[in-house]
């Protein structure tokens, strides 16, 4: 059986920059609010005409990663791409990034874990490497969430905490070494779904229905979350998620080199950094640039940590995620 090799990573941000202070001119709120709460200073919005979009950010991210990882379009044999906000109910993404780099006719599969979505495409791509059946997958975590946010007062809560952006990285069949991906963990648990949710439009709600009703205190097409709820989940999740791909490959948290948790909460990554005993060179944030990109914000920050030179190679990275769904998992990866 083959390993897995992550050959090339890149990201892609609008240039609009959204402040805490920009907010607090168009919702009750304010910068020490923001930050106390999230770790948060500023994100990425995409701004009306600029020509971005989920996937043409994604598409951006995936050329720089293909370059780096020094293949052609035409190298690629899968596209993987995470999101929660597609351009379109459907197609999906996957299929506009293939005629957007001008790819052959590979397979497209779009991935809907939300804040788990990379590391779940991650783990798909792994196993088509690792059994022989492709070669060179890109797989994508994009999201325009400043189009679906409720910018006033009542949407503060949740809409402070999103931005846009994308990352993408190609993952390689390794025929000689052993490096690579050693393990990757996913779970789920429905029972609290609808506890960070989007519930409408839906088929089971749709737009003549939106239209018909009077406007309410919480409105079913902007996104819900129960804060503390998902908190407290979280930090038990990303601690039980990294645990198992520590003991899976009979590894201490000390051998961590690298971690790159989802950027959902500055707070959540200090508790399980500490709680791991880890330095603050072990582990790398920057939700405080570019706030919560769900499925884009680990590879838009492993891009960064590994352009700033804190992933070496041999290195043990370790990235963690927790979101919808509820979803969550990790990838242990030797670089």
């Amino acid at each position: 059986m083959y390993t897995t090799k992550i050959t090339g990573l890149g990201s892609f941000v609008p240039e609009q920059i959204v402040t805490n202070d920009d907010l607090a001119k168009i919702m009750d709120t304010n910068d020490a609010w923001i930050q106390e709460r999230t770790g948060i200073k500023e994100r990425r919005h995409i701004k009306k005409g600029d020509g971005n979009s989920t996937a043409t950010m994604g598409a951006e991210a995936a050329k720089i990663a293909i370059e780096r990882a020094g293949l052609t379009p035409d190298d690629i044999d899968m596209i993987i791409f995470a999101t929660l906000s597609p351009d379109m109910y459907f197609p999906g993404c996957g299929v506009q990034v293939q005629e957007l780099l001008g790819m052959k006719t590979i397979p497209a599969l779009d991935v809907r874990n939300q804040c788990s979505g990379f590391i779940y495409g991650v783990s798909v791509a792994d196993q088509f490497i690792k059994t022989g059946m492709y070669t060179n997958i890109v797989v994508i975590g994009s999201e325009n969430h400043s189009g679906g946010l409720d910018m006033t007062t009542r949407g503060r809560s949740v809409s402070v905490i999103f931005g846009d952006g994308a990352g993408a990285a190609v993952l390689t069949r390794n025929e000689t070494a052993t490096q690579g991906i050693l393990s990757t963990h996913l779970h789920s648990e429905g029972s609290y779904a609808k506890e960070l949710s989007l519930m409408g439009p839906s088929t089971g709600h749709w737009v003549p229905e939106l239209i018909a009703e009077d406007p309410k205190e919480e409105i079913p097409y902007f996104p819900y979350m129960n804060g503390q709820l998902v908190f407290k989940n979280a930090v038990v999740r990303f601690s039980e998620a990294i645990n198992e791909g520590l003991q899976a490959n009979g590894l201490e948290a000390s051998a961590i080199d690298m971690l790159i948790p989802h950027q959902a909460n500055l707070r959540i990554a200090q508790f399980i950094q500490k709680k791991f005993g880890l330095s603050d060179d072990q582990v790398f944030n920057n939700i405080q640039k570019y706030g919560n990109t769900t499925a884009a914000s680990i590879p838009i920050a492993l891009t960064e940590a590994w352009e700033a030179g804190k992933i070496k190679e041999g290195d043990l990275v370790v990235l963690a995620a927790f979101g919808s769904g509820f979803t969550w998992g990790s990838a242990m990866i030797e670089w």
